[in-house]
């Protein structure tokens, strides 16, 4: 009974299958169904039969003329589940034979497979389940499974199939893989490079050469997408250096099985470096004079021809245009080359070209991100002026926002000669990243974050970031939520929820709590140029520990309700008589000093308790930098000004500001110039809350310990290097130049850099006397032996200039930035606190 059953199950799954086959058929190739609406004859009989279910063959059949019965064996054979399918009309009986065909594949599943998973080999084969084997096409398919591992630098690989009966006669085919091991780009070879050596042109290629750094990185895997976009930086970057006739003779890729990697071997014709020996602009646009549009070329007789150069002034000359309503605008660049003389007399021709329209824009390839967050990244739309500028400027936006693994535009004729169709092509990347990170600073001491982040919320172009962190003295979490067009207009608005602990360690005898939340908006003007407003409210506090291990606020009047204090034996041990009868402080006197104690002007603000801040404010922000994470031309200026008063407790006015300059003097030697500089002012004349000082260190001048400089309560000799109280007014310059370590793979991104600082923080504006906040009058005078907290301040606030020189280690690690700073000051104040080593990083794993 229950091998009837199983018999049973058997059939009622194979004819299942074989209706499935028929009706792929039907999709694929347009012929009939096996599940037949038309009623089946009257008596079929079905012979060879032994893997499938007669009841589904017969449901082909829908009556017993000749022409019915063709047409079911021609759809019967189309299945391809047998080899040969006949039938014949006897009386009112259709007898069909069949002969089973080739074996049925059940499923395709791979073996020893680990560097590519099993979903991503099931897309490179071409066998499938639920169709005839083919032992052709199994055998394509060892080599295809080869090709996809040489993709990832696996071509010392081995595959082999096999066929596995099942019970039900079907087979599963199993491909069966032994990756071997890595066999990336053993050696990198230039010929013919006179003027540009080997390291440069290496550094100029995301194809790197096999070393001790190959067991994470990815980049020694030979891939010819990867080479051929190499291929096009080394001339661009003989283009950007005068050397027009270069050229790419050839590329030479073999696999050395011996050395178990690809030796590379790229053939150059350098030609020789062209020299700009006139500039000339001719405008064809009668309104439009050519000396207007002059000033946007970047080149000039006796520059070094820089192709780079002359497509950014071809760029900015559009643009102008454009801004003026010629939209059709066309400049066309080109060059007269004087070979004997090695020079180029570069012209540009500004015509009014013939009426093109965007007629569509199609957007393909993009399976997450939305089509408005691609559209909008253009200054032109469908029914525009085509401008080709604009289409390439749209293009660079695109690759900035880092959505995408590629991003390819092509143009084709529209539906009538002045109108055009843009395609937009694009492949969509993971955005999204949970990060588990850590790292260690001088200030925060050891420290972990844990992290959400995705910059492409929800495939609409937004950025979320959700995160806390847990460190040695600092805690903390955070929400930053930004929508980068607002409105469906080219504004930037966001918000920032945080909450920040700052506990006590060396360089302050207290803790900072502040949470708050920050609304902000981007409006920008030009390419380079944005405005930033902001609106801020939050919450700080000063909080002093004072317990057995942090005793930093057990000071007090000994005489308890006395406005005077005057030292008295009872209240203090280790006194010696003085022969009068008045007792003296021994040598080695003991009191709450001893073991440090927070400035008189610190326990004012931590007594005024938690502190809200409400405060509009806005930025200037100029950036033409090159590139954001690694810049090598360009500058950056931030002015940032703050007004508190709206409600709150505190009231000032506040300015900042940030600009750095870099400048390549070589490709390798990259110089930082630096300004800094704030103020800050109290609304109404009185006293600035301690909290809302500056309090600066080796983030103005490497060499200071955090809040090192400045304006520090001196009144108790014991507790000066924790007792700095900030400033209100600060400025420092920095000049740094960046070089690599040569000698080193360049992908280990290590980094050198030397430097010299020079800054101050001065200008103390609070209160200097606490008889109230303390309970007594005590201001010993100087050089006497301190018997308990002073209660007259007495302030270091002076105006030397502090500089510093020193070296750095920058390390662009896999596993996040870290930097070294080693600092030497020059020049300080007194009372300033050190610190030679400087140290910060992270790491993401």
């Amino acid at each position: 009974m229950l091998l009837s059953k199983i018999r049973g199950a058997r059939s009622v799954i194979w004819g299942a299958l074989l209706a499935i086959a028929v009706a792929f058929s039907v999709l694929g190739g347009g012929t009939a169904a096996f599940a037949q609406t038309s009623p089946v004859a009257a008596k079929i009989i079905v012979n060879g039969a032994t893997r499938g279910d007669a009841d589904s063959i017969k449901s082909y059949f829908s009556g017993t003329d000749q022409a019915s019965v063709n047409r079911a064996v021609s759809d019967i054979s189309a299945t391809g589940m047998f080899s040969k399918v006949s039938a014949k009309i006897v009386g009112d009986t259709v007898v069909v034979s069949v002969v089973e065909g080739s074996q049925i594949v059940n499923r395709v599943a791979f073996e020893g497979n680990s560097k590519l998973k099993g979903d991503q080999l099931g897309v490179e084969v071409q066998s499938k389940a639920y169709v005839a084997f083919n032992k052709d096409v199994a055998d394509a398919d060892v080599g295809r499974i080869r090709e996809a591992y040489k993709k990832i630098g696996r071509n010392d690989i081995t595959v082999t199939y096999r066929l596995v009966t099942l019970p039900t006669g079907r087979v599963d085919l199993v491909f069966k893989v032994d990756e071997g091991d890595k066999t990336g780009v053993k050696t990198i070879t230039f010929i013919g490079n006179q003027n540009m050596s080997n390291w440069r042109l290496k550094s100029l290629m995301e194809t790197t050469e096999m070393n001790w750094l190959s067991f994470f990185k990815t980049s020694d895997v030979y891939n010819p997408d990867t080479l051929a976009r190499d291929e096009e930086a080394i001339r661009k970057y003989y283009m950007r250096y005068g050397y027009a006739d270069f050229r790419l003779t050839n590329t030479a890729v073999v696999y050395d099985p011996a050395q178990k990697g690809y030796i590379v071997t790229l053939s150059l014709d350098e030609g020789p470096q062209y020299h700009v020996s006139s500039v000339n602009v001719t405008s064809r646009i009668s309104a439009v004079s050519a000396d207007e549009l002059k000033q946007f070329v970047t080149q000039h007789p006796g520059d070094v021809y820089n192709a780079t150069a002359v497509e950014k002034s071809v760029e900015a000359m559009t643009r102008d245009l454009a801004r003026r309503g010629y939209a059709f605008s066309d400049v066309r660049p080109h060059g007269d080359r004087d070979n004997a003389n090695h020079t180029i007399a570069l012209a540009f021709t500004v015509d009014d070209a013939p009426k093109v329209y965007v007629e569509r824009i199609d957007i393909v390839g993009n399976t997450r991100t939305r089509d408005y967050v691609i559209r909008r990244e253009f200054d032109i739309g469908e029914g525009d002026p085509y401008n080709h500028s604009l289409i390439e400027r749209g293009e660079r936006r695109l690759n900035n926002l880092d959505f995408f693994k590629s991003v390819h535009i092509s143009t084709r004729p529209g539906s009538a000669a002045d109108r055009i169709i843009v395609t937009i092509q694009v492949e969509d990347k993971p955005t999204g990243s949970v990060s588990l990170s850590g790292g260690y600073s001088t200030l925060e001491g050891p420290l972990a974050e844990v992290a959400f982040t995705e910059t492409n919320f929800l495939g609409r172009g937004q950025y979320l970031r959700l995160s806390a962190s847990e460190g040695e003295y600092s805690n903390g979490w955070g929400v930053t939520f930004t929508e980068p067009y607002l409105f469906d207009q080219r504004l930037a608005g966001g918000f920032d929820i945080y909450h920040k602990e700052q506990l006590q360690n060396q360089y302050a005898l207290y803790e900072t709590n502040t949470t708050g939340v920050n609304l902000r908006l981007g409006v920008p003007i030009t390419e380079e140029l944005t405005f930033q407003p902001n609106y801020s409210l939050y919450e700080s506090q000063i909080v002093i520990p004072n317990n057995t291990n942090e005793p930093y606020n057990d000071c007090g009047n000994p005489q308890g309700s006395s406005t005077s204090f005057v030292p008295n034996s009872t209240w203090f041990g280790n006194f010696t008589p003085g022969g009068t009868g008045t007792p003296q402080p021994a040598t080695a006197l003991y009191n709450c000093l001893t073991n440090g104690e927070a400035s008189a002007a610190i326990k004012e603000a931590a007594s005024e308790g938690q502190m809200i801040t409400s405060l509009v404010g806005y930025s200037i922000v100029w950036d033409s930098l090159d590139n954001r994470k690694n810049p090598s031309q360009g500058a950056y200026v931030n002015f940032h000004q703050d007004v508190a008063g709206l409600g709150g407790d505190s009231h000032f006015v506040r300015e900042t500001l940030d600009g750095r300059y870099y400048y390549a003097f070589t490709d390798d030697f990259i110089g930082l110039f630096r300004v800094q500089g704030g103020r800050i002012d109290e609304i109404g004349g009185g006293y600035l809350p301690l909290i809302d000082n500056f309090n600066i260190g080796p983030t103005l001048v490497r060499g200071f310990a955090p809040g090192g400089i400045g304006p520090r309560d001196i009144s108790d000799p014991n507790n000066i290097a924790a007792n700095g109280l900030g400033g209100t007014t600060y400025f420092g310059g920095t000049a740094e130049i960046q070089f690599p370590l040569f000698g080193l793979p360049r992908e280990i991104g290590l980094k050198g850099a030397l430097f010299a600082d020079a800054g101050t923080l001065t200008g103390f504006n609070g209160r200097t006397s606490f008889d109230g906040l303390l309970g007594y009058h005590y201001c010993p005078t100087a050089g006497t032996v301190i018997l308990t907290q002073p209660s007259c301040l007495t302030v270091d606030d002076e105006n030397t200039i502090r500089s510093s020189v020193g070296g750095s280690i920058l390390w662009a690690s896999p596993l996040g930035p870290i930097r070294v700073d080693l600092a030497y000051p020059i020049t300080k104040g007194k009372y300033d606190q050190t610190q030679f080593f400087n140290f910060s990083g992270g790491a993401s794993f």
